[in-house]
């Protein structure tokens, strides 16, 4: 979850592109200056990161597993973004099921609503809208008003 308070665990991200896993897996080695495997093939103090596709607005699913507790996912999160030139999706603070921080390649962050679509091969998401505090995914509770990342009109921000 993209909060201020950094654990190790894992890191469950979207991208707006169909990436390549070398692709992916180099910006968040670049990011954390430190190295990135698959999941079959460990290495000593590398993060794991599994990387597939589905289909949506954000068709490449990326789950990093042994994410470092030292800095926040959202800052690694834009990071990321930058260096793949794409937005990155992650969780936001509030659990609501709508709610993600979208990373963009000139590493802002925003808080976005997106719909979702459960599929065989994962998670697909649709329609990205702004999280400006009207939309009806910011009536599921806990609101967004509660987030770090505030409800706010981002002109020009949105596809």
């Amino acid at each position: 979850m993209a909060d201020s308070d950094p654990a190790d665990g894992l890191w469950s991200w979207s991208a707006a592109a169909h990436l390549d896993e070398a692709l992916v897996h180099a910006a968040v080695s670049g990011a954390l200056q430190r190295p990135v495997t698959t999941i079959d093939v460990p290495v000593d103090g590398a993060v794991l990161c599994d990387v597939w596709h589905v289909g949506g607005d954000f068709p490449t699913l990326i789950d990093c597993y042994l994410a470092p507790g030292t800095i926040a996912e959202a800052t690694i999160a834009s990071a990321v973004a930058v260096r793949l030139g794409v937005d990155v999706l992650l969780p936001d603070d509030t659990f609501n099921p709508t709610r993600y921080v979208r990373a963009v390649p000139d590493g802002s962050l925003h808080a976005v609503h997106v719909d979702e679509v459960e599929t065989d091969d994962g998670t697909e998401r649709r329609h990205i809208r702004a999280c400006t505090g009207s939309d009806p995914g910011c009536a599921t509770a806990p609101g967004c008003s509660s987030s770090r990342w505030k409800p706010g009109d981002y002109p020009g921000q949105l596809p």
